[in-house]
């Protein structure tokens, strides 16, 4: 496993994610795929002994008893608070990004994690009902009373990022220091502002969906797995643009075959040519996870980063609301 700093921090994170969205307890108004309590603390297990120290949840995944099932992982395997770095959102609660909100969710969500802080918090979209000013005093807050330790936002359009940092740096508040927005080979509308800005101001990029909820894993636009058959927004996201995105899926299959790896290794490596800091991978199963880390040593050619660009055409905006 190899490790990069979130932004300026000194906050050292595994180039590979664990994305909570994959534990908790199953809903027919979340996710049916979500893996059991057992399973999870089997998953976190293995890919701390891999080297994957960066945990990504929110405090609304499987109704929160994702961040409920990655503290009690921790505890029983006796990991040390510090060596794991957690991450958790807010803003799909009552009050969103309101300083009363933001004060209520982030205590709810350190005695769900049976931690005393955060190593990053993160706005999982932009409030268009609160003042920028109140929600970014309401986190320098948190930064202050050691609550939490560094920042980041979550799917938004690039002039609203830009605007919250500017908000922050004009009244001395902690700036956001890392983004998880949404980044793939067969979506990448944030190339266009948000990215440039993540530049800018020296924030990691940690993206989510970085294997388009599995399209970008095999050759064949749907699979069996149960994620494939039961997830709705999977279908939302992607099934629009299915023909042309086919032919770069079949781009990342002939790539595969040449280095002889897995199509999801070819499109993590993509990730990592492309400046992700951590990819955040959703794996249900242990095999997935020892897949991804062998892509942290893939390196594309700048010839193999143009023939998987090339044919990509411009999609509908998915995340940023």
């Amino acid at each position: 496993m190899k490790y990069v700093n979130l932004g300026k921090t000194e906050i050292s994170v595994s180039r590979l994610c664990v994305g909570g969205m994959s534990f908790g307890e199953p809903s027919p108004d979340f996710h049916l795929w979500t893996l059991s309590q057992e399973e999870t603390t089997k998953m976190i297990g293995h890919a701390f002994e891999l080297g994957g120290n960066f945990i990504d949840t929110a405090n609304t995944y499987s109704h929160g008893t994702s961040e409920v099932f990655i503290g009690k992982a921790i505890k029983d395997l006796g990991i040390p608070r510090d060596k794991m770095i957690l991450a958790s959102k807010v803003y799909f609660n009552e009050g969103k990004l309101s300083r009363k909100a933001i004060n209520r969710e982030i205590d709810l969500t350190l005695s769900r994690l049976q931690t005393s802080y955060l190593d990053l918090y993160q706005i999982h979209r932009f409030d268009y009902d609160t003042p920028m000013e109140e929600t970014m005093s309401a986190l320098n807050d948190l930064i202050k009373s050691g609550k939490v330790r560094a920042l980041g936002a979550s799917a938004m359009y690039g002039y609203q990022f830009h605007n919250l940092q500017e908000i922050a740096s004009k009244n001395g508040w902690t700036p956001f220091s890392a983004m998880q927005n949404h980044y793939n080979l067969i979506y990448r509308e944030d190339e266009r502002e948000l990215v440039p800005i993540c530049s800018q101001y020296s924030v990691s990029r940690n993206s989510y969906s970085p294997l388009a909820g599995g399209h970008l894993s095999h050759s064949d636009w749907n699979s069996s797995s149960l994620r494939s058959e039961s997830d709705a927004m999977i279908r939302k996201k992607y099934d629009s643009d299915k023909e042309n995105d086919l032919q770069i899926i079949k781009r990342v299959e002939e790539l595969a075959m040449r280095h002889q790896v897995s199509m999801s290794q070819i499109s993590l490596a993509w990730q990592f040519k492309k400046g992700v800091a951590s990819p955040i991978v959703g794996a249900t199963d242990i095999r997935h996870f020892d897949d991804a880390v062998a892509s942290v040593d893939l390196e594309l050619t700048d010839e193999e980063e143009h023939y998987l660009d090339e044919l990509y055409l411009p999609h509908k905006i998915v995340g940023a609301l």
